[in-house]
């Protein structure tokens, strides 16, 4: 009896085998990746045979040196003659420029007290008392650390740019929201607007309006118009079609039926749209100081070139501070308007009695904040910065240092992998990148990834683009390990939540350039102080999505798992993780592509690669090094993109 229930046990799983293979093929995912293998084994000696496995073949580069060349040398030398650049790109300058002096001298001339009583006047109006008390204590803030004068040409800046991207994004985004044949015609642009590095739109911009406050404004935006298109044209493209049809029923004309239906149903997108475009607006300052934009990005930028991390935190906390404000102003504009509904009737009489408010205001103080009323926080904080270098950066009894750590890190992980990933053929490289994104996506999606991929080696930055991409999955498993981590302590504690939310906040908002300051002093130059820094500024997007994944778990199916025994750890695997799927893939994509915008600025501290080219060719002016590798980083980021993010109807493909 033993004997035949042995055999049954043994022989039993071999008969399965084909029905079990027949079950795996059944499912759409499994026939991909299959015929994906086919293909790549019938066609992998092929390509080997005609070019070689190793790096990208130099027989399938493409140089655009020369043409890029001419273009610069054609456009440095008619800058100040030729009538395009006299007559058109000049106007627009002046007009930039001038429209940017106006707003600061109004600024100036209301003074600190009118500045900051209308700025609580404007919250109060938008979100209610406790975002006017925000406004209020925000630019309080922004004077006692001495940054009054920097933060009004900051605003000045941002106001002329983000108006002037709300009002192209607006276009853009109704075009793309009553025309299906212009919205597939805008999403492939707003995609590359998007996923390309500012650094490499910063160049084609300076030479063509030089240096200063116009060249600045434009690269704002570019890179804020486009949250603001999508989003307009979601919010008309979802307008309630039963809606549409009562108007239209009623005869309204198409313009109409635009303004008094469509608008009104989208208006919360909207609303969304203008908050995201204030907040990618604002994370420009830094970067556009590069150019000659003057204000709070400039005093960061010039706290960089001396790693000055108090004077750099001085100058960024008002940064955030002005997110956090406008933040709040945009987003609980809704909320708001639902809460003073019953008392409208009185709402002009109260804005009436506010506008004389700041005029008084603006009649009884001094254009400046008070020179009496400012605390200096960079000598303190340089202290405690010294303090960490001096104990933290090496000697730590039986763990090392910081330098030690990205010493380990450098060497142990990144060098591996990059070597790893140059010594891929290439042609196995693609077909690995079909291997991920097929799956989960459709043929198109795949398709757009593969290319992405090939027009990096068409460009003839195969080697830097796999040396970036090492730098990016070191970075954002170590983003995910530890986003994880803390995104199920939120989940599960709602204190450690309330106490991470201004943590959280601060972490958003913080420009990107005033995190490498610590890591370079903490970590010295090279690869790790760029990732440290890409790690710190991802962590806050992964730990809030997955976090309010994790927490919007099925309630019932919470209870039904503790009422069969289950654990916590047996709960959280079996229960909110299959659950939360869609946010946590949400947050491995939103890790992906922050990650990828700092490793570039990591360019700056020693992070090499296609950052390095891209810094090299805004400083040394050279188009075409620093736009082919500005080009390039996007088709990276546009590949990752299509590897991380599910695509709605795959399974249908």
């Amino acid at each position: 009896m033993s004997i035949t229930s042995t055999t049954t046990r043994t022989t039993t799983p071999v008969s399965d085998l084909p029905a079990a293979a027949g079950r795996l093929l059944r499912r759409p995912g499994a026939r991909k990746v299959l015929a994906l293998l086919v293909a790549g084994a019938l066609l992998g000696p092929v390509a080997n045979a005609l070019w070689g496995s190793g790096s990208w073949p130099h027989e399938l580069t493409v140089s655009l040196t020369g043409p890029l060349g001419r273009a610069n040398d054609w456009i440095v030398n008619n800058r100040d003659s030729h009538w395009v650049f006299l007559y058109f790109f000049g106007y627009i300058s002046q007009a930039i420029i001038g429209s940017v002096r106006a707003v600061y001298l109004l600024l100036l001339a209301l003074g600190w007290a009118g500045v900051t009583a209308a700025a609580g006047l404007i919250a109060w109006r938008a979100a209610g008392t406790r975002a006017a008390v925000t406004a209020v204590l925000s630019f309080a803030v922004c004077g006692l650390l001495g940054m009054w004068v920097p933060t009004m040409r900051t605003l000045a800046l941002m106001v002329v740019a983000v108006a002037a991207s709300i009002a192209v994004g607006a276009l853009l985004g109704l075009a793309a929201g009553l025309s299906e044949r212009v919205f597939r015609l805008l999403r492939p642009v707003l995609d590359t607007m998007q996923a390309l590095p500012a650094f490499a739109y910063l160049l084609p911009v300076v030479l063509v309006f030089g240096i200063g406050v116009a060249p600045a404004v434009l690269a704002t935006v570019v890179y804020a118009a486009p949250p603001m298109a999508r989003l307009t044209a979601l919010g008309l493209r979802s307008t309630d079609r039963g809606v549409l049809e009562a108007v239209e029923s009623l005869g309204a004309t198409g313009w109409q039926r635009l303004r008094t239906a469509r608008l009104p149903l989208a208006r919360r997108q909207l609303l969304l749209g203008v908050n995201q475009t204030i907040m990618m607006a604002l994370s420009m300052a830094v970067i556009a100081s590069v150019i000659g934009a003057d204000g709070l990005g400039d005093r960061v930028y010039q706290a960089l070139s001396t790693v000055d991390v108090g004077a750099a935190l001085a100058a960024g906390v008002p940064i955030v501070l002005l997110a956090i404000t406008l933040d709040r102003m945009t987003a609980g504009r809704a909320a708001a308007d639902a809460r003073r509904a019953p008392g409208r009737t009185r709402t002009a009489a109260v804005w009436a009695t506010g506008l004389l408010a700041v005029a008084a205001a603006a009649v009884a103080g001094t254009q400046s904040w008070p020179d009496g009323w400012t605390v200096t926080i960079a000598a303190p904080v340089n202290r405690a910065k010294d303090w960490m270098v001096d104990h933290l950066y090496s000697g730590i009894p039986g763990i090392g240092g910081t330098a030690d750590w990205a010493a380990h890190y450098t060497g142990w992980v990144l060098d591996p992998l990059r070597d790893g990933l140059q010594a891929l053929p290439w042609w196995a490289a693609l077909l690995l990148v079909a291997l991920l994104a097929w799956p989960i996506g459709t043929w198109r999606t795949t398709l757009t990834a593969v290319l992405s991929l090939a027009a990096i080696g068409v460009l003839g930055r195969w080697d830097a683009a796999m040396d970036t991409l090492s730098q990016v999955l070191a970075a954002v498993a170590v983003t995910l390990l530890i986003g994880f981590a803390a995104a199920i302590a939120v989940a599960r504690s709602t204190r450690v939540e309330r106490l991470l939310r201004p943590v959280l906040d601060v972490f958003q908002t913080m420009p990107q350039f005033v995190y490498l300051i610590p890591v370079v002093a903490l970590f010295g130059v090279g690869r790790a102080p760029a990732a440290a820094a890409a790690v710190v500024y991802a962590l806050p997007a992964v730990i809030r999505i997955a976090g309010q994944g994790l927490r919007r778990a099925d309630p019932s199916a919470m209870e039904s798992a503790r009422s069969l025994g289950a654990t916590s750890g047996q709960q959280l695997l079996h229960v909110q993780f299959p659950l939360a799927r869609a946010e946590l893939l949400l947050a491995v994509n939103q890790a992906v592509v922050l990650v990828l915008s700092v490793v570039i600025i990591g360019g700056l501290v020693g992070g090499g690669a296609l950052g390095y080219d891209v810094v090299f060719g805004l400083a040394q002016g050279d188009l075409a090094t620093g736009l082919v590798a500005g080009v390039s980083i996007a088709c990276l980021g546009l590949m990752l993109d299509r590897v991380t993010q599910p695509t709605k109807g795959a399974r249908d493909a």
